[in-house]
């Protein structure tokens, strides 16, 4: 991870691969990640509001029983059209106002 692009609280977009396939049905457990299929690999790619957001999606994933290869946290200037990641979570008040 580019700890220069990165956020302090962990929120940013993240590209997670595994090995292995998920079909289409299962992006809707990922809380609106992306997900895609290539070369025997699922590649979901979104945002992720804070760590302990991030580890928990980990877990699930884990829970799936297909192998992590790789977790990255991108820059959105490299996402074609992609909106901008929320700075804080939806349910609690922002702190920076």
């Amino acid at each position: 991870m580019n700890t220069a692009a990165s956020n302090p609280d962990g929120s940013g977009r993240y590209e997670i691969r595994l090995r292995g396939r998920l079909d289409q049905r299962w992006s809707s457990h990922f809380e609106g990640m992306t997900l895609s299929t290539t070369d025997g690999l699922t590649v979901l790619v979104g945002c992720v509001i804070d760590q302990a957001a991030l580890h928990g999606l980990l877990h699930r994933l884990r829970d799936l029983g297909l192998p992590l290869v790789s977790v990255r946290q991108v820059e959105t200037e490299t996402e074609t059209q992609a909106a901008p990641c929320p700075t804080h979570h939806p349910d609690r008040p922002f702190e920076g106002a």
